[in-house]
């Protein structure tokens, strides 16, 4: 382990990604450059990941299997992760490839440099969205630029889980996202309330190329729109 705190605290949730978790990792470490830790977050011990991880942390000590305690589902896997992040700069990335890692040390010095929020950006110019179901993709988008445009967020792609976050801006507003993958569109929007700086840089999200989306559309979309509607109300000093 680190005599230090890492700089970037990068947080993944995984489930039953098995071995494919492996080509992953080699991606992180191979990409990021800033001192590090990784919490690969899991729910159970019988998780088809764990096996893989802790052979994988006996030759890397910047990776840290995580077991999950606040319960299942990916937004408590987040929410534990981060409690355990020692790095000033707390990123969010996706456990099943269609982030680009190397982005990762972009996005934390933005952080590094004053943001509370820095999102990769699927909208913004130079952008680009490479598959995934197109109802998912369009919903988002739509979204996306509504916010940008009439909310003035600060980024054209606040549903993006893949962000970097200012640790204590997380721990001073405190996330309250209880299910899916909210959290991204929940900082963004109270990033607007409170009148803090967001940032974005453009991304090319290429969609997984095995196994199967945990993506929960219908579920979810009830508390996606809750904090899509949160970002248009008053701010915080008012």
């Amino acid at each position: 382990m680190y005599a230090c705190e890492p700089r970037v605290s990068i947080v993944v949730p995984v489930y039953n990604e098995g071995e494919a978790v492996v080509a992953l990792l080699d991606r992180l470490f191979e990409a990021v450059t800033l001192s590090c830790e990784v919490l690969v977050v899991f729910d159970s011990p019988d998780d088809a990941t764990r096996p893989h991880l802790e052979s994988y942390a006996s030759r890397e000590p910047r990776l840290v299997p995580t077991l999950n305690t606040y319960g299942p589902g990916p937004a408590r896997a987040l929410r534990f992760g981060i409690d355990q992040a020692r790095g000033r700069v707390v990123v969010v990335t996706m456990a099943d490839g269609s982030d680009d890692p190397r982005q990762i040390d972009q996005l934390a010095r933005l952080v590094e440099r004053g943001v509370v929020v820095a999102a990769a950006s699927r909208y913004a110019k130079g952008g680009q969205q490479v598959g995934g179901p197109f109802l998912k993709g369009a919903l988002s988008r739509l979204a996306g630029l509504s916010l940008h445009w009439l909310a003035r967020v600060g980024t054209r792609d606040a549903t993006n889980s893949f962000k970097a976050y200012d640790r204590e801006f997380l721990r001073s507003v405190g996330i309250e996202s209880d299910a899916g993958f909210e959290m991204g569109i929940e900082m963004v929007a109270k990033a607007r309330r409170r009148r803090l700086p967001v940032a974005e840089v453009s991304t090319i999200w290429l969609d997984r190329g095995t196994g199967q989306s945990n993506f929960k559309l219908r579920a979810w979309l009830p508390r996606y729109l809750r904090w899509y509607r949160f970002a248009f109300g008053r701010d915080a000093s008012e």
